[in-house]
């Protein structure tokens, strides 16, 4: 609190986490509380997707964050019957019952109208502040109506449940039903001795956006602006300072005093949690990291008898008894072991797998728990572009699985773990610039060819799509358009006022959390219609805040036909094992040379197909540096890649003085800085990095955190010119690798891929039937 007593603080504000009925996202009501000088800030959204995120933003900002839920509430056998109540978490027990109560709201039978009933609400009153509801309260129509001796009773049991936690609300926002209710509630306060507190529901945060804000309710209830009949917020639901809210009730001074109080009785935020994992039960009395070194000591032997090693038996124990003991510093063992359990199971079962994705694939334990099927060694994939020890953070596999039998691998889990602690993640789409302005344009009532026309010229751009700020100057018609009509113009003004807000929720596509205890613990849960597994109400970033752990459980439809095929030829009396395909196959390297590729994996674009006659692919390597060079950016290198390669160009490493230093990385992709792990190979060689630090600088570059550059240069530099580099190479270098960690790719991610593409060409080429009739 301020040093001067403040008068009035909200306690109902909704956010955009409040689907399509605020305009407040949460970063600009942490901004409009630290400008304004509010000590404390309660939300009530009818949900709790935006909790942490808030209370985080909140608590940045020097604000308390007060956490909150409306929640709608039904009395079985009054028909339709249905009200509000806002129950504000007071401690942590009663942020436990917000979460168990907002989950019942989603994941009961009737989990679309997101309805709990009141003796739930009675069961669950522990720690929490309940407030009546205010103008879609519970009690507030029957007060309306007439009907006190009903309210009396409900209050009576409320008042029972939440002793000396319950608080009459008040809201004047212009609206009929508030003034017949407020007279009958002011007079049962006082005759039940229960307080009042006076509220305001904020939607928008400033008088002025009203008119679009009730575009936002038109777009959310499928109505139009010219409708007279629908629903409508009150131009009074904004972000009232206090004293607006003083003078609204200076009548009921205590109905405002309680604000404060109530800010003061609370006492719970929540925060973020360190990483929670299941405990792996390992059936053999071993602790985790023992089952994990033991797994994966047996696994380096079983690898090694179906692939040719690329080192000495010593070179692969010792990298295994790095990754090992990394690991379990680290704290990791029992992820690995979970994540290798499905994936063995899996495969038990006859389910494809893919050979793994992303920079898992450069871990060794991770290939002999056949978690991917790649050699590290071999491929030079690198560990700490994995994990890195010198930055502790959760490690993450991007497993693939066939995509028509992925569902089975998530079922088994959740009979493994426990249905309550396996969830999915839930995801939310926004209004963005091309949706936003059909939508807008719809509840406007303008011709449906004029708007569809409008965006059409937003340009598009699926990995990027652009604001409309940014398309207007990407597109001279749309500012033309704008200055010619002016419902364009107004179009416009109110689209750009909407644009990014949350349209609907939804689950990710792979994202699996599982808990150690019942998730309802950790984070309130939701429900996809589409879905019957339940979802976290946080959304990836703040799932895993919150101490939940990821699991990705891809579908990859390539795998499903690379299966078929296999299953067909088998019907012929012919095995393949992929695990044992050589990767030398003159017959798969004459048609990828030719661009006989369709329905080969990744590269059946025309951009591929000239890339893979461009550059006469006769080596795997080839394969996987297409897969890097492949992205804008890097596919200007494509050319002199090809050039090099058939011996056009001269393969160059940018001085003679760094070539004995480059060549040794760079050779593979003639002179060409194409993975994320030669930047950090170069750091390390040259400069005296170790690979953890060289991970660092790899992230610094890509994100381009100008002070942290500075600083990497600093250390670049010394390490560089104590190896005997000068100064001037050194720093060619270091830029070089700047220049290419911006865009530069993880070879643990293109490696795998590259194999998938090898394994598709190869059945095409050698069984070209079965091949395309799986297809």
């Amino acid at each position: 609190m301020t040093a001067e007593q403040p008068q009035f603080i909200h306690l109902r504000v909704r956010t955009a986490l409040s689907l399509l009925q605020s305009m407040i996202r949460p970063k600009d009501l942490a901004k409009w509380a630290s400008t304004t000088g509010a000590p404390a800030v309660g939300v009530t959204d009818d949900n709790l997707f935006a909790a942490l995120e808030l209370a985080e933003a909140l608590s940045d900002a020097g604000v308390q964050s007060i956490t909150g839920l409306t929640i709608d509430v039904v009395e079985p056998g009054v028909t339709g019957e249905v009200g509000t109540l806002a129950l504000i978490a007071q401690t942590e027990a009663g942020y436990r019952n917000l979460m168990e109560l907002s989950s019942m709201a989603f994941l009961t039978p009737a989990g679309d109208d997101k309805r709990v009933r009141i003796a739930d609400i009675l069961a669950h009153a522990e720690g929490l502040i309940c407030l009546t509801g205010g103008h879609g309260g519970l009690l507030n129509r029957r007060a309306a109506t007439g009907r006190i001796d009903e309210v009396r009773a409900r209050l009576a049991e409320l008042a029972a449940a939440f002793p000396n936690r319950l608080y009459i609300e008040l809201q004047r926002h212009g609206l009929p039903e508030e003034g017949a209710a407020e007279g009958p509630l002011i007079d049962l306060a006082y005759e039940l001795n229960l307080p009042l507190v006076a509220t305001n529901d904020a939607r928008f945060e400033k008088p002025a956006q009203h008119q679009v804000h009730d575009v936002l309710m038109c777009i959310a209830n499928s109505a139009y602006v010219s409708q007279a009949d629908r629903p409508r917020a009150s131009p009074q639901q904004y972000l009232k300072s206090p004293a607006e809210m003083i003078a609204a009730f200076s009548d009921l001074p205590e109905a405002l005093a309680s604000t404060v109080e109530i800010a003061q009785r609370c006492s719970y935020r929540p925060k973020k949690h360190k990483p929670i994992l299941p405990p792996f039960n390992t059936g053999r009395g071993r602790d985790e990291a023992a089952e994990l070194a033991a797994q994966a000591k047996a696994g380096l032997k079983e690898r090694l008898k179906i692939v040719q090693p690329a080192a000495e038996l010593s070179v692969y124990e010792e990298r295994l008894a790095y990754e090992l003991g990394i690991i379990e510093r680290m704290g990791f063992p029992g992820y690995f072991l979970i994540v290798s359990d499905f994936i063995k199971w899996a495969k038990a079962h006859d389910i494809p797998v893919g050979p793994g994705r992303g920079s898992g694939a450069g871990s060794v334990v991770a290939w002999c728990l056949t978690i991917t099927d790649l050699d590290p060694i071999r491929f030079g994939l690198l560990f700490e572009r994995f994990l890195n020890p010198e930055r502790v953070s959760m490690p993450d596999f991007d497993v693939d699985f066939c995509q028509e039998r992925r569902g089975e691998v998530i079922e088994y889990v959740r009979e493994k773990y426990g249905k309550d602690r396996v969830a999915q993640i839930i995801t939310f789409g926004t209004l963005q610039a091309r949706a936003v302005l059909r939508d807008v344009g719809r509840v406007m009532q303008l011709p449906f060819h004029q708007v569809d026309k409008l965006a059409k010229l937003v340009p598009f751009n699926p990995a990027k799509p652009p604001t409309l700020a940014e398309s207007l100057e990407m597109e001279p018609k749309l500012e033309e358009a704008i200055e010619e009509d002016e419902t364009v113009a107004a179009l416009f003004e109110t689209a750009q006022q909407l644009e990014g807000l949350y349209r609907n929720a939804s689950t990710h596509a792979a994202g699996i959390v599982i808990g150690d205890r019942p998730l309802v613990e950790l984070v309130g849960l939701y429900r996809d219609p589409k879905s019957e597994i339940p979802a976290s109400q946080f959304n990836m970033k703040w799932a895993e805040a919150a101490g939940l752990v990821k699991f990705d459980f891809l579908g990859l439809k390539t795998l499903t036909v690379i299966d078929r095929a296999i299953k067909m030829i088998a019907d012929k009396g012919v095995t393949v094992d992929l695990a044992r395909l050589p990767l030398d196959d003159a017959k798969t390297y004459e048609m990828l040379q030719k661009g006989d590729v369709v329905g080969v994996f990744q590269v059946e674009s025309q951009g591929m197909r000239r890339a893979l006659v461009d550059m006469i692919p006769d080596r795997f390597e080839d394969l996987i540096v297409l897969v890097a060079l492949y992205r804008p950016g890097p596919m200007a290198n494509i050319p002199t890649y090809c050039n090099r390669k058939k011996g056009l160009e001269q393969t160059t490493y940018y001085s003679d003085a760094l070539t004995p230093w480059l060549k040794p990385i760079l050779e593979p992709t003639f002179g060409i800085i194409t993975y994320q792990e030669q930047v950090m190979q170069i750091a390390r060689d040259m400069a005296g990095y170790s690979f953890g630090e060289a991970d660092m600088l790899r992230r610094a570059m890509g994100k381009k955190i100008r002070a942290e550059m500075d600083k990497q240069r600093v250390r670049f530099m010394q390490g560089a010119e104590e190896k005997g580099v000068t100064k001037a190479d050194a720093d060619m270098t270091f830029e070089a690798c700047a220049k290419f960690a911006d865009y530069g790719f993880n070879k643990s991610h293109s490696a795998p891929y590259a194999l998938l593409t090898y394994q598709t060409a190869w059945l095409k080429a050698n069984h070209p039937v079965e091949f395309l009739a799986a297809s």
